[in-house]
């Protein structure tokens, strides 16, 4: 900067310098003799109108944005982004970069290029325009957008760059080659909300316009069907009548046809009759001519046949009387081999059975009442004097027999009844009452 500056003394504050004029003829010539020359140079290469000349986009869907985090330029955008972003009429990203500095120019190229790579990588395609902004501040501030590499990287960029870029009186390398200048970030936002209110206004009159023509030419194909249907109703009512007339004419024809043929059909099988039983009569006649010399000739062949097969009849049952004759030895030899065989299982099965039934009879003679009896057991018999082998075979107050080895006692049955929980259990017990007998 160049300015002009005194020194000043005073009792309270000390020694300062107080700048009092700044000459601006030196800080913005400066300025713009390096805008001047990032122009010439991109004009030089062909490439300072490139994306002035690409068609801004009809409708906006997404937009990509590229500001300073936290600036107030960013807020204003926002404020009405984030409304239409809402309602699900467009999609913005934002990316992040400082716009001042040693290294800024470079910081948003990075950020620009990053994004743009992602945006293909991970949604496919590419934005429908790229948005700089960033909010006012002082000359020098934004002179640092003033960079050649910046400038050429928006210029050989395939997508539309919106730019707002500090105050209406604000101008950068940057707004002379995006395709659209605005001044503020918040015209910004305000072009792209009027593009999207401009398409919607248009795509509600296309949609007025296609309702009416569509409700004319329903009412046009309406008519049209009603007079066709009208003009078919009437053919189809002609054709009818014209259809039943040629048929009532044909069916007449064909009565007429049918009976000459069935004449002449009627003629024709007569005479095929005749010829039949001509034929017929012929073949019976011719028949009987020659039946009796075919029958003698049959009958001598039979005669033949019958005295060959007597002879064969005899050499072949000498044969087989032969055959069988061997077939009775050999079996009446296999008979007696087995019958041998019999007998003696018979005879080995007879003295098992003899064996064995001598060992039951003595287990059984040992198992006699008496022999049980003499082993301790005693044996109970009721009145009648059947034995008594279950407690529920006898009565209460029933006399009983009980038999031991060495004599017999009479004795009565008694209940004793125990019960537990409430249950009924009957026991039986004896009470002798009579001496052994």
């Amino acid at each position: 900067l160049l300015v002009r500056a005194r020194p000043v003394f005073k009792p309270l504050h000390g020694f300062s310098i107080e700048i009092d004029a700044i000459d601006p003829g030196y800080t913005l010539g400066d300025l713009e003799a390096r805008k001047r020359e990032i122009r010439e140079r991109l004009q030089r290469e062909g490439v300072f109108a490139a994306n002035k000349m690409l068609i801004p986009p009809w409708d906006f869907n997404a937009v990509l944005v590229i500001a300073p985090a936290g600036g107030a330029g960013l807020g204003d955008f926002q404020a009405e982004a984030n409304r239409l972003e809402q309602f699900g009429i467009c999609r913005f990203v934002y990316a992040y970069s400082r716009f001042q500095g040693e290294g800024a120019p470079r910081e948003v190229c990075d950020a620009l290029h990053s994004a743009v790579s992602n945006w293909a990588l991970h949604s496919g395609g590419q934005p429908d325009a790229v948005v700089i902004i960033r909010g006012g501040g002082a000359v020098n501030d934004l002179a640092w957008l003033n960079d050649y590499d910046l400038a050429r990287y928006i210029c050989d960029l395939q997508i539309p760059v919106f730019t707002g870029i500090g105050h209406e009186r604000d101008s950068t390398v940057l707004d002379e080659v995006a395709n659209t200048k605005f001044d503020t970030p918040s015209k910004v936002i305000a072009g792209i909300e009027l593009t999207i209110g401009k398409r919607a206004a248009e795509a509600k009159v296309n949609f007025n316009q296609i309702a009416t023509l569509s409700a004319r030419a329903v009412q046009t194909t309406k008519a049209a069907v009603a007079t066709f249907d009208s003009t078919v109703r009437s053919g189809v009512l002609r054709h009818i009548a014209s259809g039943k007339q040629s048929t009532q004419t044909l069916i007449g024809s064909i009565r007429l046809d049918a009976m000459k043929e069935l004449r002449l059909a009627s003629e024709g099988t007569l005479l095929e009759l005749q010829f039949v039983k001509t034929e017929a009569l012929s073949q019976v006649a011719q028949a009987k001519q020659e039946v009796p010399m075919y029958w003698g000739q049959i009958s001598l062949g039979a005669t033949h046949a019958v005295r060959s097969s007597s002879v064969t009849v005899e050499s072949l049952l000498g044969s087989v009387l032969e055959q069988s004759q061997r077939d009775i030895v050999r079996e009446s030899s296999r008979a007696d081999e087995g019958m041998s065989t019999v007998a003696l299982s018979a005879r080995q099965q007879v003295c098992n059975g003899a064996t064995r039934s001598e060992s039951l009879m003595r287990e059984i003679t040992g198992q006699g009442p008496e022999k049980t009896l003499n082993r301790g057991f005693a044996l109970v018999r009721d009145q009648s004097g059947r034995a008594i082998t279950r407690m529920n075979q006898t009565l209460s107050d029933s006399t009983i027999e009980i038999q031991f080895s060495d004599g017999k006692v009479s004795a009565t049955t008694e209940n004793n009844f125990k019960g537990k929980n409430g249950d009924k259990n009957i026991q039986r017990s004896l009470r002798c009452v009579a001496a052994p007998c």
